[in-house]
């Protein structure tokens, strides 16, 4: 029994006065006066709290603007499109509608149960972000499989500079071997010297540390001085920005839309295992992306040890702060030749 009929009733019982009830209730006399008015009027329901919501709320989105958010989502998700609320708003503006914020919208989507709640997550700031230093500080490498065009397979291996990001080298062959990761890596190490370590995962064309020896690689490596680091097993967050680089075009395209547009190389435009090559929006085999920039200002702090050597030369990048000048003259030039063959 609420705090209010309690109240009400020892008035009506005669068991305390008005004064009395309001003080050992914590109302005050003019309210607890109301309390026994509505009493009279309606009875006990009518002496429980009432809503204090507004009757009217002129700011309330409007009823066609609401149901023209849900058509849109329900819609756009049946045909495979992104619906989030920044698209809805676009589709609102189209069609002539009031565009409310997408804090309103996702709310509406989220009210009319149109949204998945995602399992609760990791705070961003508990993950630690790893990232060398210094350009050719680290080379990353995986390769991923592409179906063609007609039946067969390709797979494509790139080698990704961490600090930078930049794909060094990117070449599809059926399949990717040994021979191949030497291959590949001797030829980015010839465009951009060598890096002062690689990161792969543990695929047998990478290392052979589980079988108790080395593979051409692991040769390659010890002979010019080169750390090899490999991921731990079942620990995919260490391959994640490999697999980015690696991720296919048209992953999660929707089964429900028709193939995508550059998904077009057929069986018979299958690479070869020298060939380099990239698909652009028009499902042609294009060229080789462009040079990499001759030019690098390094993040703040002291820099990290360099591997790379080019020419008769060893480049090595001037830590910031250095001087009061120390701005673009502080830059490392690191691609102007090609390196030495060894250590």
């Amino acid at each position: 029994m609420s705090r209010a009929r309690v109240a009400v009733l020892k008035v009506i019982s005669k068991e305390l006065s008005v004064t009395a009830a309001a003080a050992q209730y914590g109302y005050s006399r003019q309210h607890l006066h109301r309390l026994m008015a509505r009493y009279q009027a309606g009875g006990l329901d009518a002496v429980e709290p009432r809503s204090r919501r507004p009757r009217s709320n002129p700011h309330a989105t409007e009823d066609k603007v609401r149901d023209f958010i849900i058509k849109t989502r329900l819609e756009l998700t049946a045909a495979g499109w992104n619906a989030g609320p920044v698209t809805i708003a676009w589709h609102l503006d189209q069609a002539g509608l009031h565009v409310p914020s997408t804090s309103t919208i996702r709310r509406i989507l989220h009210a009319a149960s149109l949204v998945t709640p995602e399992p609760r997550k990791r705070p961003r700031s508990s993950c630690h972000r790893f990232q060398a230093d210094q350009p050719n500080e680290c080379w990353q490498s995986d390769f991923t499989h592409w179906p063609l065009d007609g039946g067969g397979d390709a797979e494509i291996i790139n080698w990704l500079d961490d600090h930078s990001r930049y794909l060094l080298a990117c070449s599809a062959h059926a399949p990717v071997t040994g021979t191949v990761v030497v291959d590949t890596f001797l030829q980015a190490s010839n465009a951009y010297g060598l890096p002062a370590s690689t990161l792969t995962d543990n695929g047998r064309v990478y290392t052979a540390r589980f079988g108790g020896g080395r593979n051409a690689f692991g040769y390659l490596l010890a002979a010019l001085g080169i750390t090899q680091k490999n991921g731990k097993p079942n620990h995919p967050q260490t391959r994640a920005r490999r697999r980015d680089s690696t991720r296919p075009r048209n992953a999660g395209w929707p089964a429900s839309r028709p193939p995508p547009p550059w998904n077009t190389c057929s069986a018979s435009s299958t690479p070869s295992a020298s060939t380099t090559t990239s698909t652009g929006p028009t499902g042609q085999c294009s060229a080789p992306p462009p040079a990499r920039p001759t030019g690098h200002c390094p993040k703040p702090g002291p820099p990290a040890p360099r591997r790379a050597t080019t020419g008769s030369a060893t480049t090595t990048s001037t830590p910031a702060g250095k001087s009061a000048s120390a701005g673009p003259a502080a830059c490392t030039t690191w691609a102007s030749a090609p390196p030495t063959a060894a250590r």
